[in-house]
């Protein structure tokens, strides 16, 4: 039994959004069928659908990857998840679960290659993953996730993916009480990055090109704010943080940045995909003991980890609710960065 689904698709990198119907697979054993309720709007999407990353060579293509919903129907051997469970699923829904990464936790790193919510192949019939964009999604019950109630579910789905991605870097690096952390950029990476770090007890310092972010930046949790460009400031905090969290997705100069970091800190980027050109001098890197890093998403533990974490201390993203019919609108606005600080789409709006 297959299950017809109804959602939005792109049919091509230069077209807009478009309603499309197809069947979702039949539950094999460990499956769990989900209603979906809400699911987040990613820059990755519109990256996917655009094919600005040279990536999606198939259409049409379903994004959504920050999905909120509610069990319907299990799997004759899935046990972790019952009928009517509020549940997620992130970024990834399989890998090869036997590579070191995998067996660590770390299913972002599989060594095989995971298998994304949308835009990769299915590792048993090959077919191509098709995302939250939908009225229902069939994953296996190892990549699903638990959700609080305790939560505004409306504004958790952004946490797959936002929440996620800034989360990881912060507790690899053992961020937590009397740590000072920097954010680069306040999008919908960044003012996660900032909520989150307020929560573990860092001290959290914004770096921005806009003084206007300032007010929003000390609402979220910021302690301090730092423009970038201004000289004088950059200097004013030269060897003081633990970690950057860099949530820039554009090439950009990080030099400006190393000189910030304490003895032994770290600059992560979480938001750049693509080259960095001639941006790094070694001469602060060791002086100072200074390391640049990278890091994607986390792995389904850590993920679980996070989102009971917000559970705890009552941490969401700031979100705008739009009708499933209302996304091209909201991928435009997203690329002029109209948004605070993260869309979401109320599916009831598809389902009608």
């Amino acid at each position: 039994m297959t299950y017809p689904t109804r959602s939005y698709a792109a049919f091509s990198a230069t077209t807009p959004l478009a309603p499309h119907s197809f069947e979702r697979r039949d539950l094999r054993e460990d499956d769990v069928l989900i209603d979906i309720l809400y699911c987040g709007v990613c820059h990755s999407d519109l990256h996917t659908a655009r094919n600005d990353w040279g990536w999606t060579h198939t259409y049409p293509i379903v994004p959504g990857h920050e999905i909120i919903g509610r069990v319907t129907q299990v799997g004759a051997n899935a046990k972790k998840f019952n009928i009517g469970d509020l549940v997620g699923v992130g970024c990834l829904v399989d890998s090869c679960r036997t590579c070191p990464p995998c067996q660590h936790g770390l299913e972002q790193y599989c060594e095989a290659g995971h298998t994304l919510t949308y835009g990769s192949h299915d590792r048993h019939d090959g077919t191509l993953t098709q995302g939250g964009y939908s009225t229902a999604v069939v994953v296996s019950e190892d990549f699903v996730l638990r959700v609080s109630e305790k939560l505004d579910t409306k504004a958790v789905a952004p946490l797959l993916c936002a929440g996620i991605t800034t989360y990881s870097p912060l507790r690899h690096w053992n961020v937590g009480q009397g740590s000072k952390v920097a954010v680069v950029g306040l999008g919908g990476l960044g003012h996660m990055a900032v909520k989150l770090a307020k929560a573990m007890g860092a001290e959290v310092t914004l770096f921005t090109r806009s003084a206007g972010k300032s007010d929003d930046a000390f609402r979220l949790g910021a302690s301090h704010v730092v423009l970038s460009t201004d000289e004088e400031q950059m200097k004013a905090v030269a060897n003081t943080f633990d970690l950057i969290i860099d949530t820039v997705p554009y090439t950009h100069d990080l030099k400006p940045y190393v000189p910030t970091l304490a003895l032994d800190g770290t600059l992560v980027l979480v938001g750049l995909v693509g080259e960095l050109e001639q941006t790094i001098n070694t001469v602060p890197m060791i002086m100072g003991r200074r390391s640049i890093s990278g890091s994607v998403i986390g792995g389904i533990a850590e993920t679980q980890e996070m989102l009971d974490f917000c559970a705890e201390h009552n941490v969401v993203p700031d979100v705008e609710m739009i009708n499933m019919q209302d996304i091209n609108t909201a991928y435009g606005r997203m690329e002029k960065s109209d948004v605070k600080y993260r869309f979401v789409i109320d599916m009831e709006s598809l389902k009608k």
